[in-house]
């Protein structure tokens, strides 16, 4: 069963973004994680949303993106997240 973590988010400073999502999938690609969508919101047609920007990873299974998550060296990047954006991820487990 495959995996998703979607982020979304207001970007604080574009440059130290830019940053974090390049370490970010370096850490990720290490667990089988790969980019399905990255883009900058259009529009909501139903309700608002309240961030600039979204990515979407798929991973093999729920086990691959919680070590991700967990590994050294994605929490070694979390403080900069902190200072490029605003983020919020979530995940989600998908029926193969």
């Amino acid at each position: 069963m495959s995996a998703f973590f979607i982020a979304t988010a207001t970007i604080n400073n574009p440059e130290k973004v830019q940053e974090y999502a390049r370490k970010a999938a370096e850490t990720f690609a290490a667990h089988g994680g790969e980019f399905v969508v990255r883009g900058k919101l259009d529009a909501a047609f139903v309700g608002s949303a309240d961030h600039q920007v979204v990515a979407v990873v798929r991973f093999p299974s729920k086990e691959a993106l919680n070590a991700w998550y967990k590994s050294p060296e994605y929490q070694a990047i979390i403080p900069l997240r902190t200072e490029a954006a605003d983020m919020r991820i979530v995940t989600y487990s998908v029926m193969a």
